[in-house]
C-alpha cells in the first residue's frame, strides 16, 4: 500500500476531470462521490463508508477522474497506486475481485437509475 490519508469533513479527495493515479479504501468516514451535471447541477452518485473502494476506474484505465470525491466527515484512506495493485495482483489474482466487485455493484446503480429517469422523462434513450 501507498500510504495513508487522513481527510477533514469537507475536504475534497480529488476533483472530477484530475488525474487518477491513486484508488482509495476507506477506513474510517465516509465519502461523497458527486458529478456536475451538463445543466451545472452537482449529482450525488454514491455516499461510501467503511472498506469500501473508490478512484478505481480512473487509476485502471489512466483517463481523468470521473467524478469529484469529498470526505463528509473526518476520515482515513488508505492510497492504492497502480503499480501496488498489479504487484498484489501478480501475487494473487484474486486481488482484482474487491475491485471488480466494487465496478459491477456501480454500474448497476448507474443503470438502474437511468432507468429511472428515462421513465420520468429526465433521460431521453439513445437511438
Amino acid at each position: 500500500m501507498t500510504g495513508i490519508q487522513y481527510m477533514k469533513k469537507g475536504q475534497v479527495v480529488f476533483r472530477e476531470g484530475s488525474q487518477s493515479d491513486f484508488a482509495f479504501i476507506i477506513e474510517d468516514g465516509q465519502i461523497e462521490v458527486s458529478r456536475k451535471r451538463m445543466d451545472g447541477n452537482v449529482e450525488v452518485l454514491d455516499i461510501l463508508g467503511k472498506n469500501e473502494i473508490f478512484g478505481e476506474l480512473g487509476m485502471i484505465d489512466g483517463g481523468p477522474r470521473s467524478a469529484t470525491a469529498t470526505a463528509l466527515e473526518n476520515s482515513k484512506v488508505t492510497l492504492i497506486s497502480r503499480d501496488d495493485l498489479n504487484t498484489m495482483a501478480q501475487k494473487d489474482p484474486k486481488a482484482w475481485f474487491p475491485i471488480v466487485k466494487a465496478m459491477s455493484a456501480r454500474l448497476r446503480r448507474s443503470t438502474k437509475r437511468e432507468k429511472k429517469m428515462i421513465r420520468h422523462g429526465s433521460l431521453r434513450r439513445s437511438k
